[in-house]
């Protein structure tokens, strides 16, 4: 009896042990049994025991419009038009709840909508009779379809399975049919015809039931990840490829199992930002285009209970940098405010919501950029991890709005600053040359032969600016820009920001900086002297008027409020006289008047044109764009050199009034080989500062009164010689304007070549060009000698100057440095 009962408890044991390890799960794949002994390096992670839980997205979209317009019988006259539209859209979403791997419960909700528009017209032109000269016969007529169904329960069929030996994982789904209803709207009206009856409309309306057939959808091997056997995810896009005439359906299913089952699971993480210019309307941020720095981001999490008791969780969303190549040792840093308690009620999704500011978050605080953000979704009850989802977000940096300046167009910055921004971070950061696509905004800001058309005031242009701001918004969604502005167009960009400047929601500026280079915040001088000289500008060159003394001390009375933006100003000084006077310019404004006002600035050894290029954007413009996420400037400005030194000369044996047949020693070059060098030694005092940044009564030199003023045109291709008399004085200089081409020449009494400035040189470029000689002169006549090498009329204006006490080189100096 001992030994039946014996053998009876064994085979009993035996079955139910078979029975524990031979039932499958539904659509599901056991794994293997861990062998005893394993060797440490080659153990794989083993996955837990139970069933698989998830949730699986599934869309099929159509998006379609044509258009026509062809000719017909006659066709010359009679035309047939066509017009269609479709927006189809089905969306399914099942939820897989594994709890009992011999039955899972599969349930899914499907939405579908199909908006099938047309509109057609034919118009003939015909007679009814002879005695007519012809009218129109019309017919137009419109066929609106529209399909809506919906379904919320069982799916028809669902199955995973799972070879964890092989590393694999297929899966099945078939959705239900969903019922809704169809409607068809046509009507048909003519006219024109000689009939009356067949001029009559028609019309009929459709209404009835319909059934939307359950789609299927198949996912076949997938790789499993070996080191996370208990997750399985991922994303399957096909269908059109957008490369054809026609579109057709796109097809895109999302993924994402769990096993052992988790009862809490976190089944979307998705991010959206306000679209410009309606802060209320949130969209979905496109993964592959992603959002702005600066933007307002909502972090969407969507948490489902599925078991029979209500839960008590926490959801926190934090930045990982977990798998970054360079930052992968980085710990998880916690997004501000993005943490929440909560209650979920048995078989209840929850959404919860967080704002994320991402002003900084397109650079590092240390400077580097910041492109891709790792953002993670953790979800756990009683202080235990159920589930996590991480999803990529893109941030680019503020937009680049470049304002130009007078006598130049949005070229000045093509494609040179938009090479850099992609150099310097990535292709998505953007720049937004004002009048690059002239349909958005288009600065008028003068040329130099050109006509008072070719010009708009500072007002105007600032109402151009606004319009092309929001341009570059509309089609970055960018809540924030950045700008930068060349020569005046700095006061149309603070005009801008007093003006136009619209409000933010969120309470920053719209303008995070505007960077000037080279503006005349202060004036130019040289203008009130030609002005006063020569009557200039009442007629033309209208842009000048705006940069007198006395405009722009209107203009700064008036432009005083910036909003909140900060303003950063580039100094050019490579130029040592001005109109007769000594002060540090770039050829067409003063270190002083680019200073004037505004405390950040900086200085660079450019002429204004060479403002724009990639040494100063670089040095001084980068620095001001890169923040991080705590506010900071990681970049330092480099500041030019500003000491009189680097205008001595090497060589002692400089006569800048080289007779030898050469003038190469005259013309006017860069600051390594200058002429304006001869005329200097080491004027510092003894405890001066020296340079730009010396003040005026260290520089500021006596002027003696010359009487020559002109201005002329000299025709293409001409050359010009007129008299200019001269006064004695211990030097003489003549400043003038004149195109880049246009090549001017001193002579003295005698006809020798005193000092020229060619047409080609680096300083034909700047507004304010300079002939001069250091050496005593006389009661005489000299001669001024204007060369025309370009194939339009140009304009000329100069005016004469002496400097009473014009230094001389400090001998040796150069070799003291």
């Amino acid at each position: 009896m001992r030994d039946f009962l014996f053998r009876q408890l064994f085979s009993f044991v035996m079955v139910v042990n078979f029975l524990m390890n031979g039932i499958a799960a539904f659509g599901q794949v056991r794994r293997p049994a861990r062998p005893a002994t394993v060797p440490a390096k080659t153990e794989k992670k083993q996955g837990c025991a139970g069933g698989w839980s998830g949730v699986v997205t599934y869309t099929k979209t159509l998006k379609d419009s044509l258009e026509s317009d062809e000719p017909g019988i006659r066709k010359d006259t009679d035309r047939i038009k066509h017009k269609t539209s479709r927006d189809y859209t089905y969306t399914g979403r099942t939820v897989i709840d594994g709890s009992v791997p011999q039955q899972p419960v599969v349930t899914s909700n499907v939405t579908f909508t199909d908006n099938d528009l047309s509109w057609g017209q034919e118009k003939v032109f015909d007679t009814c009779n002879s005695r007519e000269n012809g009218h129109w016969f019309i017919i137009e007529g419109t066929d609106d379809r529209q399909t809506q169904a919906q379904v919320s329960g069982p799916a028809r069929s669902f199955n995973l399975s799972v070879d964890e030996t092989g590393g694999t994982y297929n899966f099945s789904l078939q959705l239900p049919d969903a019922n809704g209803a169809f409607k068809r709207e046509e009507h048909v009206r003519k006219s024109g015809h000689c009939q009356p009856k067949n001029n009559e409309p028609f019309d009929r309306t459709t209404n009835e039931p319909t059934k939307i057939d359950g789609e299927s959808i198949s996912v076949n091997s997938q790789k499993m990840d070996p080191n996370d056997p208990d997750h399985l995810s991922g994303t399957k896009i096909w269908g059109d490829d957008g490369k054809g005439d026609v579109r057709s359906f796109i097809y895109q299913v999302t993924w994402r199992f769990t096993r052992c089952p988790q009862k809490l699971l976190i089944t979307e993480l998705k991010f959206e930002h306000p679209k410009f210019p309606n802060y209320e309307d949130w969209k979905e941020i496109d993964e592959t285009i992603g959002t702005i720095d600066g933007n307002h981001i909502k972090v969407k999490a969507k948490v489902l209970n599925m078991s029979a008791e209500a839960k008590y969780a926490d959801l926190k969303v934090v930045e990982t940098y977990k798998g970054d190549k360079y930052n992968g040792a980085y710990p998880d840093q916690p997004l501000p405010d993005a943490e929440s308690s909560f209650r979920i009620e048995p078989g209840e999704e929850k959404e919860l919501e967080f704002i994320w500011d991402s002003e900084g978050q397109s650079w590092f605080d240390d400077g580097r950029p910041h492109l891709l953000h790792r953002i993670k979704a953790e979800l756990s009850e009683n202080n235990q991890k159920k589930d996590e989802k991480e999803e990529r977000l893109n941030i680019a940096p503020k937009p680049l709005v470049l304002v130009n300046g007078m006598y130049s167009d949005h070229q000045i910055w093509e494609p040179l600053y938009q090479n850099l921004l992609s150099a310097d971070h990535s292709y998505r950061w953007k720049a937004y040359a004002v009048g690059a696509e002239p349909q958005f905004g288009v600065l008028r800001m003068g040329k130099w032969n050109g006509t008072d058309a070719s010009f708009n005031s500072v007002y105007d242009n600032a109402e151009q600016l606004a319009k092309y701001v929001k341009h570059a918004q509309l089609e970055s969604n960018a809540w924030h820009v950045e700008m930068v502005a060349h020569s005046t167009g700095g006061l149309v960009g603070r005009l801008y920001l007093q003006k136009y400047m619209t409000v933010v929601p969120d309470g920053r500026p719209q303008v995070k900086h505007l960077i000037m280079l080279g503006t005349p915040n202060g004036g130019v001088p040289c203008i009130d002297v030609l002005v006063g000289k020569l009557g200039m500008f009442k007629n033309d060159q209208r842009p000048l008027q705006e940069l007198t003394n006395a405009a722009m001390l209107d203009f700064n009375k008036y432009v005083v409020n910036t909003g909140g933006t900060k303003l950063s100003a580039l100094a050019g000084n490579p130029v040592p006289i001005v109109c007769g006077g000594f002060e540090w310019n770039d050829g067409f404004v003063t270190v002083r008047s680019a200073k004037y006002g505004i405390s950040d600035t900086s200085e660079s050894n450019d002429l204004n044109y060479q403002l724009v290029d990639a040494k100063n954007f670089g040095n001084f413009v980068l620095p001001h764009l890169v923040t991080g996420p705590k506010g900071t400037y990681p970049l330092p400005v480099k500041s030019d050199p500003t000491d009189w030194r680097r205008w001595q000369l090497a060589s002692q044996n400089y006569d800048m009034n080289n007779t030898s047949g050469s003038v190469r020693g005259s013309e006017l070059m860069l600051p390594t080989d200058s002429s304006y060098a001869a005329i200097f030694g080491d004027r510092r005092p003894a405890t001066g500062t020296g340079g730009p940044s010396a003040t005026p009564s260290d520089i500021q030199p006596s002027v003696a009164e010359q009487t020559f003023a002109k201005q002329l045109t000299v025709g293409p291709k001409q050359t010009v010689v007129i008299d200019l008399p001269v006064i004695a004085a211990p030097n003489l200089g003549l400043t003038f304007m004149a195109q880049p081409g246009v090549s001017v020449s001193l002579l003295n009494e005698k006809g020798v070549l005193v000092s020229r400035d060619p047409g080609d040189s680096p300083f034909a470029n700047v507004m304010f060009r300079t002939v001069l000689t250091k050496r005593p002169v006389t009661n005489s006549v000299w001669k001024l000698k204007i060369e025309n090498t370009t194939a339009a009329e140009q304009l000329f204006a100069g005016f004469s100057w002496s400097m009473a006490d014009l230094p001389v080189p400090v001998v040796g100096s150069a070799k003291n440095k």
